[in-house]
């Protein structure tokens, strides 16, 4: 896990300011010299202003004393992006196609994707996001190199734009999404690596030999905490949200059991380190302890009705989480399977559509399994199942019903197929 890689200084900030200004002068010079000031080209504008904005205004709000921390999930994403556009933009170049197409078709989706991800991640997970301010909410909800995207969410961004942008352009369809679905997968082994440095999307407990453990206060570690697996300062609390913060156990040899606390006892107060809270439910309870972490740091917990007190110290700092699936990793590797292996059955399909239909006949169902391992999505909608598996289900029947109309068609290519044999790859 590697959260933050270093942070950029503020007065950096300016002169990416000034590179986006160039870098968006040269983009509509180069549009208007190739098709002038059309619809096409003017279209550019808002989204040149919109990232502006981030640049100028949002940047800053996200900086902190070191300055704008560049997060390994950021920059993976923007690895995994450009190494998804340059796959497609090779294969495009080897089959003679027009690669302004795909440079083109990049832009609109690395927005539309980045916008459908984050809005299913806000939408599923709103609690996280609601402050007590529109503009500290807004803040929140752009902090996007912290993780927080979904690839359902994505793909249906995506899927979006690819629809609106082949409309506008009069392209085949079909043909374009065979394309670019490897380049896909290749985005998605890469983006995984960044949840792997970020600590989301983590699997179950195991003990395997691969197993992984990621430090204090991550992901994997705050939920094992709130699921009442691991001890907080000697104590574990119930592992379900709402209940009371009852004292379940009371870590053998500890601090704590020293300090003479007992299982049964209910927590009310919690204080030392600068933290004075009193909590009414395990999850106040649970956010205050964590908070005390520095060792030295006094630790007094008043039970009961309030009168009755044990007080400690912090020893050491809090461990890290139990072994884990490195579900992320798993995905990786799924991923950047499946991307060879479409691109190895690439030139022997008979239609239009038949890569881009693999896709999303395969993925959803290693993504349904996976999704076993992984303990950060909660069952939705009394399925039993999380969002992203009833999704899954999903894809697959729009999968079955896409290889029913592909299989009614003639066989062919709207490209020149002596054009497609010669892009094996």
């Amino acid at each position: 896990m590697w959260q933050t890689l270093f942070h950029i200084r503020p007065e950096w900030l300016t002169w990416m300011l000034i590179a986006w200004a160039a870098c968006s002068v040269l983009l509509l010079g180069r549009l208007a010299w190739k098709q002038r000031f059309n619809a096409d080209t003017l279209g550019y504008i808002p989204v040149l202003a919109v990232l502006g904005v981030m640049i100028g205004v949002v940047l800053p709000a996200l900086s902190e004393e070191q300055g704008l921390p560049i997060r390994g999930y950021g920059v993976m994403l923007l690895v995994a992006f450009v190494s998804g556009v340059s796959l497609a933009v090779w294969r495009a170049r080897r089959m003679g196609l027009d690669t302004e197409i795909i440079f083109s078709l990049a832009f609109w989706v690395f927005i539309a994707g980045i916008v459908g991800a984050r809005l299913f991640y806000v939408i599923e997970y709103w609690e996280k996001f609601k402050q007590d301010t529109v503009w500290k909410t807004l803040v929140e909800v752009v902090k996007v190199t912290e993780g927080g995207l979904v690839v359902y969410g994505s793909a249906i961004g995506v899927g979006i734009a690819l629809l609106l942008f082949v409309r506008r352009h009069k392209l085949p369809g079909l043909a374009l999404a065979d394309l670019i679905a490897p380049s896909t997968m290749l985005g998605l082994a890469l983006g995984r690596l960044g949840c792997f440095l970020n600590g989301c999307c983590f699997g179950d407990v195991c003990q395997l030999p691969w197993a992984v453990q990621f430090p204090w206060q991550s992901p994997p570690h705050v939920r094992q905490i709130e699921r009442g697996q691991l001890y907080l300062h000697g104590l574990q609390l119930p592992g379900t949200a709402g209940q009371a913060a009852v004292v379940e156990k009371v870590e053998p040899g500890s601090p704590a059991e020293r300090a003479g606390v007992r299982a049964g006892e209910r927590i009310v107060r919690v204080a030392g380190g600068g933290v004075d809270e009193r909590v009414t439910n395990v999850e106040e309870a649970q956010a205050a302890l964590l908070s005390i972490h520095v060792p030295g740091d006094p630790i007094t917990v008043f039970t009961g009705n309030g009168q009755a007190s044990k007080t400690w110290t912090v020893e050491q700092p809090l461990g890290r989480s139990l072994p884990i699936h490195p579900a992320q990793l798993y995905s990786a590797i799924d991923a950047g399977l499946l991307c060879l292996f479409l691109l190895a059955y690439y030139p022997y399909r008979r239609r239009d559509g038949e890569v881009f239909a693999l896709l999303i006949t395969i993925h959803p169902v290693s993504r349904f399994l996976l999704e076993v391992i992984r303990t950060d999505e909660t069952a939705v909608f009394g399925t039993g199942l999380s969002i992203s598996q009833n999704v899954s289900l999903l894809m697959l029947a729009a999968a079955a019903g896409l290889w029913v109309w592909l299989l009614r068609r003639p066989r062919g290519s709207a490209w020149p197929l002596q054009v497609t044999a010669a892009a094996r790859v």
